[in-house]
């Protein structure tokens, strides 16, 4: 199993979140963050002066899926949240060791949903609209 965090345009989280779902991906966590990458911040131009916004807005999206799902995944998240300008965000895929369902106690990559491709977490976000 792997675990895939996204970081993306806040923008785009409805695009991506979206993407998920044709792919079958229904269980995802997003976060509100901030961060600053190549274009550290933006900086705006007054007639007082300039003003320097360091660290900018993002939404962090992930989900865990099958090793065999994780190329497919990675091509939708990008093809969702890819505007071509600097800032679109950053991918990273990372091992998951175990996974386990709570309300059962079952343990391994069936907890991610029948067909293995379902994130075993819900929505958790202040920008996601739904529950758990």
């Amino acid at each position: 199993m792997k675990k895939i965090e996204a970081i993306i345009r806040t923008e785009k989280f409805n695009q991506v979140r979206l993407a998920l779902d044709e792919m079958g991906i229904m269980g995802l966590t997003s976060y509100e963050v901030k961060g600053r990458g190549q274009q550290k911040g933006l900086e705006f131009s007054h007639r007082a002066g300039t003003y320097r916004v360091d660290m900018l807005p993002k939404t962090k999206v992930e989900v865990v899926v099958n090793d065999k799902d994780v190329e497919r995944i990675i091509a939708g998240i990008c093809e969702a949240a890819r505007t071509g300008e600097i800032g679109d965000g950053k991918l990273f895929v990372l091992p998951v060791e175990n996974a386990v369902r709570i309300r059962t106690g079952e343990e391994g990559p069936t907890v991610l949903g029948e067909e293995g491709v379902h994130s075993f977490t819900s929505i958790s976000s202040r920008t996601s609209k739904g529950g758990s």
